[in-house]
């Protein structure tokens, strides 16, 4: 009870900041396009500050002999991802089947595992560290395929700014200062200054996501209880159960078994209503297929987790 009450309790302080965020906008105390102005703020310079100082501070090679693996259980998932999400997409009318695939296999792998890891180990950083090395190529991989999830794919040149993300750049920094045994060489104001940086990161991101639900209100489209419905029952328990049992195969290490089984657990990324758009699919169907996954997570993330504990009880 008290494992599910803690990811009850953050789970429930992040949807609470993305109230704040709807809150805000909703009611004008703020303009909504602020929000085109506060995300580059939050992705592009809070998290990669965050990123770079928990490296600098928790990475060693002592306790990550085999640090170079970590990324390669990042693909490991993605592929297990994909297959799912080829597999039960065909649940979905057809329609927005490959909206619902979109939704389904990209997820927002950062900031709901950073709350709970915060939540259930704040005195154990080096989950971060895993975290981060983890998912530091996901936002790469999102950026360069996404398209190939729609039949009418529309030409566009390469954005290598989202490619070779801030979070990219700065997980790969970090790395390298610290196998090279420079990182001491940093002054403790810098690292104080990111650090205070990097704080607002997660609580700006989920106020920035509170603000782009009630823009996406306006966005035409009659709800599609049916499909959302089907989309949550994938999403937020039939992923988290397989993964649990790919787990239970294969029994990673503690660390990484924690990190894969977050990321099974999580919604949606939220650029994708934007990417959709911008594809020329229904955004709309997306749109609701976050709100619905975000709403459930209080339910469906601690239940989950809860089960997860019952084979892997940590370390």
């Amino acid at each position: 009870m008290t494992i599910f009450l803690t990811i009850f309790e953050s789970v429930g302080a992040l949807l609470a900041l993305g109230v704040l965020g709807f809150y805000i906008i909703a009611r004008r105390i703020m303009p909504g396009n602020i929000l085109v102005f506060l995300s580059p703020l939050a992705l592009d310079i809070a998290l990669p500050c965050l990123i770079f100082v928990s490296i600098i501070k928790n990475f060693t090679l002592e306790n990550f002999p085999n640090w170079w693996r970590i990324p390669l259980w990042w693909i490991f998932f993605t592929i297990l991802a994909l297959l799912l999400t080829l597999t039960t997409m065909f649940i979905s009318q057809k329609e927005t089947r490959r909206e619902f695939a979109i939704s389904l296999f990209y997820q927002n792998g950062i900031f709901f595992p950073l709350a709970i890891i915060a939540g259930l180990y704040n005195e154990n950083a080096s989950y971060l560290v895993v975290l981060f090395l983890f998912i530091s190529f996901h936002p790469a991989m999102f950026f360069s395929t996404y398209r190939f999830f729609f039949k009418n794919q529309k030409n566009e040149t390469v954005n290598w700014q989202r490619i070779l993300h801030p979070a990219l750049i700065m997980t790969l920094v970090a790395l390298t200062l610290r196998l090279l045994g420079v990182h001491r060489f940093i002054p403790d104001i810098i690292i104080s200054q990111l650090s205070i940086i990097g704080a607002m990161a997660l609580p700006l991101v989920m106020i920035i996501l509170g603000g782009n639900i009630f823009m996406d209100f306006k966005a035409k489209g009659v709800f599609q209880t049916r499909e959302v419905i089907k989309f949550v029952l994938v999403k937020n328990f039939l992923f988290p159960l397989v993964f649990l049992g790919i787990l239970l195969m294969t029994h990673p290490p503690y660390p990484i078994a924690l990190i894969i089984f977050l990321q099974s657990t999580v919604p949606p990324i939220t650029a994708v209503p934007i990417v959709t758009q911008r594809q020329g699919g229904n955004f709309a169907i997306t749109n609701q297929f976050i709100i619905a996954s975000y709403l459930s997570l209080l339910v469906s993330i601690p239940i989950m987790f809860s089960l997860f504990t019952l084979y892997f009880p940590g370390e």
